[in-house]
């Protein structure tokens, strides 16, 4: 572990823009087979979509927004670029397609940069995120960054520790940072230097535990190792076990040799019942002593309940022509858990899963799905109620262009399935509106709701898509209501670069650029989303945001929340335009009640709830409805 840096103040504007682009000249390079951008249209305007032809560049791409205001960039600090500039190994073209056919999937195998060499343009990428307080540590696959956010429009460097092993996705727990590590070039101490014998006692794959009670000094406390390393991992709580976490450690790669790891095999179920694969790790962290966390099960998940073969879920292949070929599900790339509701969400190369969590060192599969469009699950998403649960399709890897006007929206797209009696029932499918171009890698990633009372309402990123927020309220019918999008990276060659995840955390859009580095924005109002909901949004504060860790979010009965919904009701035409300047007027009013006490603002309030709650509003106006009579009630209560 390597510490670089520890002020961004310390190092001037131009050696940080040196240290981006030296980071982009080393990303891995790909020849350009089709030329220029297709002409496409926005599905909202029915004109030509802002994001298509813009201008390619690193600092000087072309940019259109709408909606969505960039309030700062930060670029990747030294330590993070290679001072050698590799060319990095090229990934092969596809060959050119220039119908309406969509180009043939990629081959079943783990997609890249599941296991990236040390040799390739990956290992210098930015990678996922995690948040604590005012406190913002970006993943990259050679180590992390540390920022202070707490101004949102100036982010500054705390620290970087330069830890190689790919991919670098964290999690955060009190004084505690979790890393996941899966590259065959990890050491144990964090070196630079590599591993070089094919079996080496130095070599680490697994995740790393790091003591950050001192987020200026980390210290690795453990490192806990495991068959096919960690690709990205999940932080799990239990509410009946408060004196451990949990990590849900998900490999992608291949199984490690049992000579450097005792108990590792990658044979087939049939030839050893004790294979490394079709299971994922669980990690015990105890709280009291982390530096004794350790592998306490690996669950067979994808296991037939009837027969109790293991291998028991989709085995690979395609559902005839014009469908997607995808590997078999032997392993999950990323495990989503919602622990209020009991449940995770397992994206698992060829399946969808859901999994019962009360117990969260056995968790146990309640359903499955897989779908004909996707090449590979790839992450998941809850809405706040756990009604429903959307499914990424990362196409391509995330390495290779996936959102050309030739592609098919049903491919590299997100999947919305409904959840009843836990059981997922499809619904619909959203995939970035917007053509990009040949030179630009693009599909489904990672992203998180954004907490708008009334609505399920998500930000997302799409690699060199940037990034777009969408509502899915109406699964059946997604809706995109805002975006941010740069150029290519380069105007001939595929540079692998883009938003990796986009998260909203207490207000603002966070995302993480492989390869310019950190972006922060904020929402603007629209007739898609106003001014009282993104302020009932920010009013929702976290302290603590982990990837694939959801939390169940409740909003306060203010008048921010009020005006929230009424202003749903409004855009949907629910409620008479007197009722609707009824409730405006009496939340004026209680806004303006100088003592905190107004007995006859409660009692107007409380008759206009009374009056929402024997309304006949149907489907998610009915919902909004009796959740703007609660509130009305609620702020009505501290106003007596």
């Amino acid at each position: 572990m390597i510490p670089v840096m520890t002020m961004m103040g310390a190092t001037s504007s131009k050696r940080l823009m040196q240290a981006g682009l030296l980071g982009l000249a080393m990303a891995t390079l790909i020849p350009s087979v089709r030329g220029e951008a297709r002409q496409g249209t926005s599905a909202a305007t029915g004109q030509v979509d802002p994001r298509v032809g813009l201008k390619a560049g690193v600092r000087d791409a072309g940019v259109a927004a709408r909606n969505l205001e960039l309030v700062a960039s930060v670029p990747k600090p030294e330590g993070f670029f290679d001072p050698k500039m590799p060319a990095g190994e090229p990934i092969p073209p596809e060959p050119p397609s220039d119908s309406a056919t969509p180009p043939p999937a990629p081959p079943a195998a783990p997609p890249a940069p599941a296991a990236a060499s040390a040799a390739d343009g990956l290992r210098f990428v930015n990678s996922d995120m995690a948040f604590t307080k005012d406190r913002l540590l970006v993943g990259n696959f050679n180590g992390f960054n540390a920022y202070d956010i707490s101004n949102p429009k100036s982010p500054k460097l705390i620290v970087s520790v330069v830890c190689p092993g790919g991919q670098g996705d964290l999690s955060v727990y009190g004084n505690l940072l979790f890393m996941s590590v899966e590259e065959t070039r990890g050491r144990v101490d964090c070196g630079t230097g590599g591993v070089t014998p094919p079996v080496s006692p130095e070599r680490f794959r697994g995740v790393r535990i790091f003591d950050i009670s001192d987020l200026r000094k980390p210290t690795q406390i453990a490192a806990v190792q495991t068959c096919r390393g960690s690709h990205t991992h999940t932080l799990v709580t239990a509410k009946n076990d408060p004196a451990n976490v949990y990590i849900y450690g998900s490999g992608t790669a291949g199984v490690r040799s049992g000579d450097e790891l005792a108990g590792c095999s990658g044979l087939a179920p049939k030839d050893d019942p004790k294979t490394a694969l079709f299971s994922i790790d669980v990690i015990q962290v105890p709280l009291a002593a982390p530096a004794q966390a350790k592998l306490v099960n690996q669950p067979r998940i994808f296991a037939d309940p009837a027969t109790g073969n293991i291998a028991g879920l989709w085995q690979g292949g395609n559902y005839g022509p014009g469908t997607q070929t995808s590997s078999e599900t032997n392993r999950c790339h990323d495990i989503t858990v919602f622990p209020e509701l009991g449940l995770a969400a397992g994206a698992c190369s060829g399946n969808g899963i859901l999994l019962d969590i009360s117990d969260p060192v056995h968790p146990t599969r309640v359903d499955q799905v897989s779908d004909k469009n996707f090449a590979f699950w790839h992450s998941a998403t809850f809405n706040n109620e756990g009604t429903k649960v959307l499914f990424t399709d990362e196409w391509g890897g995330g390495v290779r262009p996936r959102c050309r006007a030739t592609d098919l929206p049903t491919w590299g797209a997100d999947a919305i399935f409904d959840i009843a009696d836990r059981k997922m029932h499809f619904a619909g499918y959203f995939k970035l509106p917007a053509a990009q171009t040949d030179t630009e890698n693009c599909v489904a990633h990672n992203g998180s709701l954004i907490p708008v009372p009334g609505r399920d309402i998500m930000v997302q990123g799409w690699y060199q898509g940037g990034v777009s927020v969408f509502d899915f309220t109406d699964a059946a019918h997604p809706v995109e209501i805002a975006f941010f999008d740069r150029g290519p990276l380069d105007a001939k060659n595929l540079i692998i670069g883009g938003v990796w995840s986009a998260y909203w955390y207490n207000g603002r859009v966070y995302a993480s650029e492989m390869a310019r580095g950190l972006d922060v924005f904020r929402l603007t109002p629209s007739d898609h989303l106003t001014q009282n909901e993104i302020d009932a949004a920010s009013q929702v504060h976290a302290d603590v945001v982990n990837p694939q860790l959801q939390t169940k979010v409740t909003w306060p009965a203010t008048p921010v929340t009020a005006r929230a919904y009424l202003d749903q009701l409004t855009r949907s035409k629910a409620l008479p335009a007197e009722r609707v300047a009824a409730v405006q007027s009496a939340l004026t009013r209680a806004d303006k009640a100088k003592s905190g006490k107004d007995a006859t603002a409660a009692k107007e309030l409380e008759t206009l709830a009374g009056q929402l709650q024997q309304a006949t509003l149907n489907g998610p106006d009915g919902k909004r409805g009796a959740a703007l009579a609660s509130t009305l009630t609620g702020i009505a209560a501290g106003l007596r």
